[in-house]
């Protein structure tokens, strides 16, 4: 018969260790060598039940003295007299043991740690099972919208084609044929869990036939699979308001996927995206565009026709003196406000271009010029207060 080992020694306390201390360091070595961490671990089980043991034990003061004074021996001298102290041997001695170890660890400790309340199923049970036929509301769906500038700014109607789910049509979304109903889980018996013996201790998992619901479907719809939803192929017709701009979020209600044992059908998320335009630029809900002049145009002015978002033209007057990057606003020509009344503006930047192919003729008749408006070879600087 194997010699057993010193009971402080194998908790890894001293002898004068207090109630605490000792409770401390047994927790420590029950969760490191507990078997759901160590499965298939012989050596680590062994430990375990060695530690519960020395901690059975150490925790009782009459055990301890017996033990501090004549060591195991005396312990077994004990537990065959009228004391009726016994080492545990069998699950029913842990049973025992474990009754009154919500103080070491905690009344959560082992829902938390080894995923189930009660390690012997009496004095904690877990939440009931949910209720299988539970309205369940369907899923959004997302879908991403790309459209025009002008198509943002004056509002369109497009057609979205979307895969859902919708409500079964054989059986009306229950997922059982003609409505059955439920039944009990054979394979779990209603509780929504399946219960294993593990070393010394029942584990309770969740039953994978009925996914812990406790109940199955009496006649499963071959249509749906007992899903009670089917794939369909959807046209929805979507009008876009007029003034939406890049990211606008547009929610169709119950236009997403079914819901299941009816529950509400999700939503239809659209997000907006807007397309660049190859000449206009948007900035709130105005519109920006650069219209290029000559370099004479700027200098004697001139009258230009500006073409706008909507298609239609506008004339704007360039004075004489005009100066590269000067702005004219043009009202109420930008973007309709989203919901509201009114609109922004369009605001024109001209570009003073200056001429390349200048003839000969022409360089003459511009030296000319040059030459009696006093222009020289030393122009002043140009104040900073003046900087654009």
């Amino acid at each position: 018969m194997a010699t057993k080992r010193d009971y402080y020694e194998i908790l890894g306390v001293d002898r004068n260790a207090t109630k605490d201390e000792i409770k401390k360091a047994y927790r420590k070595l029950a969760i490191k060598y507990h078997p759901d961490r160590n499965p298939g671990d012989k050596e680590a089980e062994e430990k375990f039940k060695e530690a519960t043991e020395a901690y059975e034990v150490l925790a009782n003061d009459e055990r301890r003295r017996i033990y501090d004074q004549y060591g195991h021996e005396g312990l077994q001298a004990h537990a065959s007299g009228a004391g009726g102290f016994h080492t545990f041997r069998d699950a029913a001695d842990f049973e025992d043991l474990f009754g009154g170890f919500s103080d070491i660890f905690g009344s959560d400790f082992f829902e938390s740690f080894f995923g189930f309340g009660d390690i012997f199923g009496r004095t904690r049970t877990r939440t009931r099972p949910r209720e299988y036929t539970k309205p369940v509301r369907g899923s959004d769906i997302r879908y991403d919208l790309e459209i025009s500038l002008e198509e943002a700014a004056f509002g369109t109607v497009k057609d979205l084609h979307i895969t859902r789910n919708e409500k079964c049509p054989d059986c009306g979304g229950t997922g059982a044929v003609g409505g059955a109903g439920y039944v009990t889980c054979p394979q779990c018996g209603g509780t929504g869990q399946i219960r294993r013996t593990q070393g010394f201790f029942t584990i309770a998992t969740t039953c994978s036939r009925c996914r812990g619901t406790g109940s199955i479907i009496k006649d499963v719809c071959k249509t749906c699979g007992g899903s009670g939803v089917v794939s369909q192929r959807r046209r929805i017709r979507l009008e876009v308001e007029a003034g939406v701009d890049e990211g606008t979020i547009l929610r169709l209600t119950g236009e997403g996927n079914a819901g299941q044992h009816g529950g509400e059908n999700g939503d239809l998320i659209v997000v907006i995206h807007v397309k660049p335009h190859l000449y206009f630029k948007r900035k709130g809900n105005d519109i920006i565009c650069e219209v290029p002049i000559s370099a004479f145009q700027a200098m004697v002015g001139t009258n230009i026709k500006v073409p706008t978002l909507n298609g239609k033209t506008v004339r704007i007057n360039i004075p004489p003196g005009t100066q590269s990057g000067s702005t004219f606003r043009l009202r109420r020509e930008g973007i309709p406000y989203l919901k509201g009344r009114g609109r922004g503006d369009q605001l024109v930047k001209v570009i003073v271009r200056i001429p390349k192919d200048l003839t000969s003729d022409e360089k003459r008749i511009i030296s000319e010029m040059s030459q009696r408006r006093g222009e020289t070879d030393s122009p002043p600087l140009i104040p900073v207060s003046e900087f654009k």
